[in-house]
């Protein structure tokens, strides 16, 4: 009874501690503004059950596509073993799915089999990124911590997988010697040969290993749980409504601004005047800023974007300002935004809840991100296209153009010229509109 009750309690505290976590990164993404993703529910489905679900775009990489999708898979289906384990835990009964027969037989042989090429493709994951050094997980935004929470991850399942190997070699020998407590059933096709290393030891010293190997895989697994708010790896969850969130419209097509909407509307309106007083019983409001400058002016979908980046570097190793050794790096863009919205999102909350505006000094744009970044996209959508989960760092890129050209007047000169033709010429070039066809003249 005192393993349950400590199991029991173990599972609380996971669970209520997990729960918190979710429930603050979920405030921190509604800090971000309204924007509406409930068009077309039946397109949005199909697109996260084909890029979620389905890993429909890891493949374009096929190395690590493959080797993903072996991880994603044994995650989930060797998650559904732990449902068996909590019920043990709790009842304090042993293999309780085992009245299953035949099928509990295939059920725990697959586990086996996914294990072990979890566990393979996890050892390739760590050479990869150690070893061979793949260079997108060498650029400057991956130093220190965004290095090591990927290699964090992966030696964690490993150690997982080992343990649940482990744990079943000894539990298969248990079961085979007819100790109590041990009911034959699973099949085990990998744990089979770790057998000969444990079939010398003694009834109690396997039960100590088995028992050992399940309190620390179920550890894990919590420990696991809850690591994952605090890691990239948090995509796990989050690629779901991610997906089911992303942008529909073509990948060309940019947003207008409703600010900037109605303020043009003012201006037309014969009988706006700027310098009225509010009516009586409203306040006077500021006007909403052009763009963003900080990712409270940002939308949730956007936060809701960093919150899932996976940090794969497929959106700044396709970034052709990138690849020609400009500051611009997609990744870095969200993991700025990320960590910008971390920061403040305690503080953000407190100045919501108190009707004032938040203000701490700092800011997304220069502080995170500086103007070189921002000039440097060639809006090309390529990280767009090339990230597996659909999140968008160009709209982030383009909000924060917005701010410097509508907020500031910053624009570099290179594209005021440009823009300036546009205004007069209706094109790029500095030619009249009554000559735009001359080269087209016989001589």
């Amino acid at each position: 009874m005192l393993d349950n009750i400590l199991f029991v309690l173990l599972l609380i505290a996971a669970g209520v501690f997990f729960g918190k976590n979710v429930k603050r990164i979920a405030e921190n993404i509604r800090l971000g503004k309204d924007v509406d993703r409930s068009d077309n529910p039946s397109a949005r489905w199909k697109n996260m059950l084909r890029v979620a679900l389905g890993q429909g775009k890891m493949t374009r990489r096929p190395i690590a596509g493959v080797l993903h999708i072996i991880v994603y898979v044994g995650f989930v289906i060797i998650n559904i073993e732990v449902l068996e384990i909590i019920i043990d835990g709790i009842t304090g009964k042993h293999r309780v799915f085992a009245g299953l027969g035949g099928l509990y037989d295939f059920l725990i042989g697959s586990f086996e089999v996914l294990a072990f090429l979890v566990w393979l493709a996890c050892i390739i994951f760590l050479i990869r990124r150690n070893v061979l050094k793949i260079p997108r997980f060498h650029k400057p935004e991956m130093k220190g911590w965004a290095f090591e929470d990927a290699n964090i991850i992966l030696m964690s399942e490993i150690v997982l997988m080992s343990a649940f190997l482990i744990m079943n070699a000894s539990d298969s020998i248990l079961q085979a010697r007819g100790v109590h407590h041990y009911v034959e059933a699973g099949s085990f096709p990998i744990s089979s040969f770790l057998v000969p290393l444990l079939d010398g030891l003694s009834d109690s010293t396997l039960i100590f290993i088995e028992r050992s190997m399940w309190w620390f895989h179920i550890i894990g697994i919590f420990a696991f749980l809850n690591y994952l708010p605090y890691s990239k790896h948090f995509h796990i969850l989050l690629a779901f409504p991610n997906t089911y969130f992303a942008n529909l419209k073509p990948k060309g097509q940019f947003t207008n601004l409703q600010a900037v909407k109605e303020e043009v509307e003012k201006m037309f309106d014969p009988n706006f005047d700027p310098y009225a007083a509010p009516a009586e019983g409203e306040e006077a409001t500021e006007p909403e800023r052009f763009g963003a400058k900080d990712v409270l002016d940002l939308t949730w979908k956007q936060l809701m974007d960093a919150y899932t980046c996976t940090e794969c570097g497929r959106c700044t190793d396709s970034c052709p300002a990138n690849k020609t050794g400009k500051k611009l790096s997609p990744r870095k863009i969200m993991m700025d935004v990320r960590d910008r919205i971390e920061e403040i999102g305690e503080d953000a909350k407190k100045a919501k809840a108190e009707g004032k505006p938040f203000d701490d000094g700092k800011s997304l744009l220069r502080d995170y991100i500086s103007e070189e970044e921002v000039w440097a996209c060639t809006s090309c959508n390529a990280c767009v296209m090339e990230c597996p989960v659909n999140i968008d760092p160009l709209s982030v890129i383009i909000d924060l153009r917005r701010y410097l050209v509508m907020e500031e007047s910053k624009i570099p000169s290179e594209l005021a010229g440009m823009l300036t033709n546009i205004e007069n010429n209706g094109a790029p070039w500095q030619f009249s509109p009554t000559d735009r066809l001359k080269w087209a003249e016989e001589d």
